[in-house]
This record gives structure tokens, C-alpha cells and sequence, in this order.
């Protein structure tokens, strides 16, 4: 089976899709951009801060349905500071829940392993009591990193495909 590219950062200059969302839409503080590396990577970077109820940033990509059927597993070649980001896809961009899986970074570059059917629903950062991701189709794909303490972040990441 082929790998669907969901995007890779290095081979295009197109990135008008990818958007900033922080927690300022709620009142919040934190901060974030998004630029690009000398190789043509994605540098989500900023900083985090609780004050006024805050806790997050995140960045997105919203597109035409994907069909995703046959594909188990995201793979994404990213470089991260070591801490704790979110992976999160939706299916539908009018539904609420967000399907969310976590992962550490190491400081090095790693390929993130995302098992799609372990994706735990969420809404507004609270668990669901719904079944865990098993759609066949998704519209947007977010990184997140909201770890409850206020901080400065830098992920950088190359590309983002389903096996």
C-alpha cells in the first residue's frame, strides 16, 4: 500500500492552508508562528502562558475530505525540545470532538508512530465518552501543546503521511 502525504513542508512553498489558533479566541495570552526553517521545514514555535484562563497554541491544516480507509498509522518527521505535544485529526470539520494523541519529543528527530484508532476523543480540552477515531475520512490535522504550565515551545516539522 502507498502512503497518503498529507503534507510535507519541504517540498512546497504553498503553505497558506496552515493556521495559527492559540487560546487568545478564549481570552488567553499565548503566543505562537509559524516560519520556515533553511531546509524548508515548519517551525511552530512561541510561548504558552495561563494568565487570563489560557493553556494553549496550536496550529492547523484544514483541507478538502481525505479518504483514509485503508491507512492505520500517521507518520510524522518532526523535531521537537522534549516536551509533550498533541496530534490531533477531525473527520469533519462540523463536528466538535477532536480525536487526540499525545506524544514527547526527544530533542532529536524522530518519526512519531500515531496508531489512528487510538486517537481519544476530546471537546474544549475534556474527554468524551465516545468511541476512540474510526472514520474513514479526515479534514484537518492540528498540532497542540497545552501542558498546563506556562512556557516557551519550538517544534519543527518536516512532514505528516498515513501508512
Amino acid at each position: 500500500m502507498n502512503n497518503l502525504l498529507i503534507f510535507n513542508f519541504n517540498s512546497t512553498k504553498a503553505w497558506s492552508g496552515w493556521e495559527i489558533q492559540n487560546d487568545v479566541v478564549m481570552g488567553g495570552n499565548s503566543f505562537s508562528k509559524l516560519e520556515r526553517s533553511k531546509e524548508g521545514n515548519a517551525i511552530f514555535k512561541g510561548y504558552v502562558s495561563l494568565e487570563n484562563n489560557g493553556g494553549f497554541a496550536s496550529l492547523r491544516y484544514r483541507f478538502a475530505p481525505k479518504e483514509i480507509s485503508n491507512y492505520t498509522k500517521a507518520y510524522i518527521l518532526l523535531k521537537g525540545d522534549g516536551k509533550n505535544y498533541q496530534f490531533r485529526l477531525k473527520s469533519n470539520l462540523e463536528e466538535k470532538a477532536s480525536y487526540v494523541y499525545t506524544f514527547k519529543t526527544t530533542g532529536n528527530w524522530q518519526t512519531v508512530q500515531v496508531p489512528l484508532k487510538e486517537m481519544t476523543p476530546t471537546y474544549r480540552g475534556r474527554s468524551l465518552n465516545i468511541a476512540n477515531f474510526s472514520t474513514d475520512e479526515i479534514q484537518e490535522v492540528r498540532f497542540l501543546i497545552g501542558n498546563k504550565r506556562a512556557e516557551n515551545f519550538r517544534l519543527e516539522i518536516s512532514k505528516i503521511a498515513l501508512k
